[in-house]
């Protein structure tokens, strides 16, 4: 006859156990490695509080607003001013951005999920857009000095850009992973940092001061930008015609605000349609503009480079004009500063 069966303890970490089952890879099997992740990982995933992930997101962007005027402050004191449309530009994103994030808006965005697509909205494509509309190669020359930097630039290629973009955005619009992220600060808090983040990374092929390939000129540009709205029109029409609730977080404020969890995700999915469309004539006229500014520059350079007996490749124009240099080109070619091989 066998005696009761006694079940092995829970095993424990400090006054916690741990149960489930041990789905752990082999290099983490030892209790101490273990141990050290858990310990890690609790004290950041489960226990900081909204507040607190609203403090560490303010921290980029307090450390972007110094960066960039003190080096827009160096570059002035060296006769490089940045032009005052792309710092007001920069300013404008960051604003944008920290309003959403830190007003009141934020908690309107918690009861309705129209008030949380706006929210996306502004951080992923119109804040986003207003930074990268802020950047030359000169603000960025600090950051490219670092190996690691200098060698992501390949992530500005738009055959990389708007894959990236594109997963981001579709990723966190899958129901699991948007009421995770509503109800976890950490979450939250990784999903905007991203939404700004490969939103940015969207509009470099197109505004940013970055080499992309040779063939992607203006017309390209153009294709690009309305492929990524199209793509954008995807997810809203999605949310406008879909009959079903998608996200389940927002019942208290459907009957706060009184209206339906269909009406909620339609309408967002209408915002998100007309957003776009707003935003694809503007971002188009502003191509059209910039383009033929760029192209008038360029001849401008390779005029007077002529006049002025220098040798001046026209791809290395191009750059020049691409990223904001134009007016050093110009006074370098007119202080007779190099031959043909030294221009740029």
């Amino acid at each position: 006859m066998t005696g009761p069966t006694v079940e092995a303890p829970l095993p424990t970490f400090g006054d916690q156990p741990i149960s489930g089952p041990a789905l752990i890879p082999a290099h983490l099997a030892s209790p101490v490695r273990f141990k050290a992740v858990l310990s890690l990982l609790t004290p950041v995933l489960g226990e900081l509080s909204a507040n607190a992930v609203a403090g560490l997101e303010l921290i980029p962007l307090t450390a972007a607003v110094v960066f960039y005027w003190h080096r827009a402050m160096t570059l002035s004191w060296a006769g490089r001013p940045v032009p005052i449309w792309r710092q007001v530009c920069f300013g404008t994103g960051l604003f944008l951005a920290s309003f959403v994030l830190f007003s009141p808006w934020g908690y309107l965005a918690e009861e309705l999920v129209i008030a949380h697509m706006v929210e996306h909205l502004i951080i992923g494509d119109i804040a986003s857009l207003f930074l990268v509309l802020g950047l030359t190669r000169s603000i960025l020359q600090p950051i490219l000095a670092i190996k690691i930097f200098d060698r992501l630039q390949f992530l500005v290629n738009p055959y990389i850009a708007f894959p990236l973009w594109a997963i981001n955005l579709f990723f966190w619009h899958i129901p699991v992973m948007y009421d995770s992220a509503y109800g976890g600060a950490v979450l939250h808090g990784l999903e905007h940092a991203t939404f700004l983040g490969f939103g940015a990374l969207m509009w470099m092929p197109v505004f940013g001061p970055l080499p992309t390939p040779t063939w992607f000129g203006p017309g390209w540009k153009v294709v690009y930008i309305v492929i990524v709205r199209f793509t954008a029109a995807l997810l809203g029409n999605i949310l406008m015609w879909t009959q079903v609730t998608l996200y389940n977080n927002y019942d208290a404020g459907h009957l706060k605000w009184g209206i339906s969890a269909i009406q909620d995700q339609s309408t967002a999915g209408v915002i998100m349609m007309i957003e776009g469309t707003f935003l694809i004539l503007g971002v188009l006229a502003y191509t059209f503009f910039e383009a033929a500014k760029q192209s008038t520059q360029k001849q401008e350079l390779m005029d007077l480079a002529h006049n002025e007996g220098a040798i001046l490749d026209e791809a290395r124009a191009e750059r020049a004009v691409k990223a904001g240099h134009a007016d050093l080109l110009e006074k370098r070619i007119l202080a007779g500063e190099f031959s043909g091989d030294s221009a740029g």
